[in-house]
Formats: C-alpha cells, sequence, structure tokens
C-alpha cells in the first residue's frame, strides 16, 4: 500500500529545514492523505523532507515527526516515549505527579502524557537520586490534540501499560485545540480504573486532585520549581494571586507570617482551603476577581512583603495581546504599589505570545508608574519535565521573573 504523500511549497521546506515542525496549510502544494495519517513530505522537486502527521482540518496541516528518510513507524512513536520516560527518570523531581511527554518539546507533537502517583509512597528512588521504574501506582493521562496522534492513541495507550502498569489511564481529550483539528472533545477512562480524586505530593505538600475536571490534566504541574525558588525568598505577609488549588500559597505558607489566597472560582477556593487544613498550613483563602481586590488592597492601605501573581493566560492569541498587556500591567502596577521596601514580587505569564522580554518590558512600565524601583533576582520558566525545543518558541511559553522591591 503506498504511503501517503504531501508536496510543501519552498517557504514550508524553509520551516522544515529550520527544525521547526509545523508546517501550515499554505505551504501545501498537493495533499493526498486522509485526516490523520502518516505522510510522506516531499519538496516541489520530488526530495523527501521526512513523515509527519497529517490534517485535514487544522491550519497546522503538517507535524513533522522524522527528517530524511526514516519511517515514521510505531517504534518510533514507543522509542520517543521511552526516551522521554528515561530522561525524566533522571530528574530527581520532588513530587509523585510530573509530566513524562510534553509534545514538541520531546519530539511527540501534539501528545500529553502526565503522571499522578500516589503520596502515599509510590515516590521511591533508587540508588543514583533518581525513580524507580515503578509508577504502577499510579495513574496515566493522556491528551492528543491533533488527527494523527488521536489516531496513534492504542499505541501509545498499549505501550504505557506494559511500560508503567499503572492502574488506570485517562484521556484529557478536551482541549479547544481538538475543535481546530475536528475532533471531538471528550474525557474517558482507557485503562483500568481511575477513581475521582486521587492523591498527590509536591514539595512536601499533599493535593487532592480531579484528573477529570482539574486545570490542564488535573494540576499545574509546570510551576513546582518556581514555587521551590519562589520559598526561598517569601517572607512577612504574603499574598498570592488566581491561586486556583494553592500551588504558590501552600509551599510558601510555612515561610511567611499570614497568608492570603484569592481566586475567582468558588470550587478553587474550596479545594484550596482543604488542601491547607490538610497540610496543617494556615491560609485566608477568598474568592474574588483579582483586579477588583487588588485596587479594595490599594484603598485599605494594605501592605504585603511577598506578593505572587500566577495569571491564566491573558494572551490566548496574538488578537488579544494588545489587551492581555493592558491586563498584565494593572495587575503589576497594583501589587508594587502593596509590596513593601525588601519585598519579593513573583509575576507569571504562561501565554505564549507574552515573551519573556515583553513581560520584563511590562513590569517595567508598571514600576515606573508606581514610582518604585525593583531589580531582578531570577529569571525562570516552566519545570525541566517541560522541555523547550530551541527553534520551537511555542514551546517556551511559562515566564517567571522574582522581584524585589528595593526604593
Amino acid at each position: 500500500m503506498p504511503v501517503p504523500t504531501v508536496v510543501i511549497s519552498s517557504r514550508g521546506e524553509e520551516r522544515q529545514r529550520s527544525g521547526h515542525p509545523w508546517i501550515y496549510r499554505s505551504d501545501l502544494l498537493e495533499a493526498d492523505a486522509a485526516a490523520g495519517d502518516r505522510v510522506l513530505v516531499r519538496s516541489r522537486r520530488g526530495r523527501t523532507l521526512g513523515s509527519a502527521l497529517y490534517s485535514d482540518r487544522s491550519q497546522i496541516a503538517l507535524r513533522m515527526l522524522t527528517d530524511g528518510e526514516t519511517p515514521a513507524s510505531d517504534e518510533l512513536i514507543v522509542q520517543r516515549i521511552e526516551a522521554a520516560i528515561g530522561f525524566r527518570d533522571t530528574l530527581n523531581i520532588d513530587a509523585t505527579a510530573y509530566r513524562l511527554v510534553h509534545g514538541e518539546g520531546d519530539r511527540l507533537p501534539s501528545l500529553v502524557i502526565d503522571y499522578y502517583g500516589d503520596s502515599h509512597g509510590d515516590d521511591q528512588r533508587d540508588g543514583h537520586g533518581g525513580r524507580t521504574a515503578d509508577r504502577s501506582g499510579g495513574y496515566v493521562v493522556v491528551q492528543a490534540q491533533s488527527q494523527g496522534m488521536d489516531r496513534l492513541t492504542p499505541v501509545v495507550v498499549s505501550y504505557l501499560q506494559d511500560r508503567l502498569r499503572p492502574r488506570g489511564i485517562l484521556a484529557r481529550n478536551d482541549s479547544r485545540a481538538r475543535l481546530l483539528e475536528g475532533l471531538d472533545r471528550q474525557v474517558e477512562v482507557l485503562a483500568g480504573h481511575v477513581p475521582d480524586t486521587v492523591d498527590v505530593r509536591e514539595l512536601g505538600v499533599a493535593y487532592d486532585v480531579d484528573l477529570r475536571h482539574g486545570q490542564k490534566t488535573g494540576l499545574f504541574l509546570d510551576q513546582r520549581e518556581n514555587r521551590a525558588a519562589a520559598a526561598l525568598y517569601a517572607h512577612g505577609r504574603l499574598l498570592d494571586c488566581f491561586s486556583y488549588h494553592g500551588g504558590f500559597a501552600l509551599a510558601l505558607a510555612h515561610r511567611c507570617r499570614n497568608t492570603i489566597a484569592i481566586d475567582i472560582s468558588a470550587d478553587a477556593v474550596a479545594r484550596l482551603g482543604a488542601n491547607a487544613q490538610r497540610n496543617g498550613r494556615i491560609v485566608d483563602a477568598r474568592e474574588g476577581n483579582v483586579f477588583d481586590e487588588l485596587r479594595a488592597f490599594e484603598r485599605a492601605g494594605e501592605r504585603f512583603d511577598t506578593i505572587v501573581l500566577d495569571p491564566p493566560a491573558f494572551a490566548k492569541n496574538k488578537a488579544s495581546l494588545e489587551k492581555a498587556v493592558t491586563g498584565y500591567k494593572d495587575i503589576n502596577l497594583r501589587a508594587l504599589k502593596l509590596l513593601d521596601k525588601n519585598g519579593i514580587l513573583i509575576s507569571c505569564s504562561c501565554s505564549y505570545h507574552v515573551s519573556e522580554a515583553l513581560l520584563a518590558e511590562i513590569v517595567y512600565d508598571a514600576a515606573v508608574d508606581a514610582r518604585v524601583h525593583v531589580t531582578v533576582v531570577e529569571k525562570r520558566m516552566q519545570g525541566r519535565d517541560h522541555p523547550v525545543l530551541l527553534g520551537v518558541p511555542e514551546t517556551y511559553y511559562l515566564k517567571c521573573l522574582v522581584l524585589r522591591r528595593i526604593d
């Protein structure tokens, strides 16, 4: 049976040669393929450029898997998952929940695999500081965000069952990205059993996680190392904004004399309160709009020694960037006005369209308007289990600045 073939333009060829795995529909010249096929990609002159996943709906028509004549076989997919898991084994992550496969960052475009282990003891180490291969006590969550990876799900699940032997595998295929691929949004158990909630541990803090309904695949796993870094500087009175289930608040509370955490979701606030009680942390968890609450604190003359700004992505696309910049500046301006001298501001953005340089510019503009001076203590990014692929700026989405007010 002939391999489906796609011919791309010289512009698409240049993009492929640069190492970027995405080829857009506007650069397709011919496409003899069906939705989700693994295809051979050729230049206008007939040269084989590599193999890719094909989508007949998305503007990202091709997601490159290989270069040259190397086929995009099931074995290749399995080998890359194995390599990704092996890398995580070396990271000595202080958590029982972490990312095993990070899409393009592991050369498995549009595939996310997260692991949620039992906080009561399956997080064992080997004699070299890494993890043991035994993850049989935990659960795996898979996201396939393209037609091609969706068709590969049986291969992925079969391998994960054999390799990890988890108690259950859940598909969290409810992201909006699937709509662009013409795929259904659904959450379903693919293997074994997945309970309503799972107990996990991160940085010594235990969480109760809802894998079916929680943000991302249940929990924000990409801020772990930023929380650990922030804990080195946190002191005095802490304000955690956009707190969700309390990742920053619970990691920093033991370093601060009192903690206020704010989130607009009543469910998130309730879960944060339960997590705080479970871990013996005293947190004043409040439901509210952060923009409004920051203004109210300012009017009341409140002051804080440590403030965390970890908002959702304000800029979900390029068209929303201008409005997003306004939002980021507003919260940073208010936070800087509330921050005491020598206070620490942890300012984050998970919007890909907001670069590290732009975030720094926004904070600088906010500092000028607030008439304060700040220094950069650390520049940080997403955790090591969420690798950035050089040449693919879309994989560098999380920026985190640790700042100190010095005036």
